[in-house]
């Protein structure tokens, strides 16, 4: 089942399949976020999941544990658990008007 990820302030919606990234669902809807390595390390694709819940796909990924209890993410190495997700992106604009 695909979740539905909301993103504010922009209110950009995209769904995310099982099995792929933030990142690339977001790319696969048109939505442009920010993004350098694409594997974890380098953090520029950072941001913070406000409502549901979000899993890292590897074990160490680059952020703190203290930052992940505060809901911060790297979309490029993680994925949507749940139906719905809501995460604070500012930066992310639609490549297509």
């Amino acid at each position: 089942m695909s979740s539905t990820v909301h993103l504010r302030p922009s209110g950009l919606r995209f769904e995310a399949a099982p099995g792929r990234s933030l990142l690339l669902a977001a790319q696969d809807a048109g939505i442009e976020l920010p993004s350098s390595c694409r594997n974890g390390t380098c953090r520029t694709c950072l941001c913070r999941v406000v409502e549901g819940t979000v899993e890292h796909t590897i074990e160490w990924p680059g952020v703190t544990r203290e930052e992940r209890a505060e809901g911060w993410i790297l979309p490029c190495v993680a994925e949507a658990r749940g139906s719905n997700v809501v995460i604070d992106a500012p930066l992310a604009f639609p490549l297509f008007d």
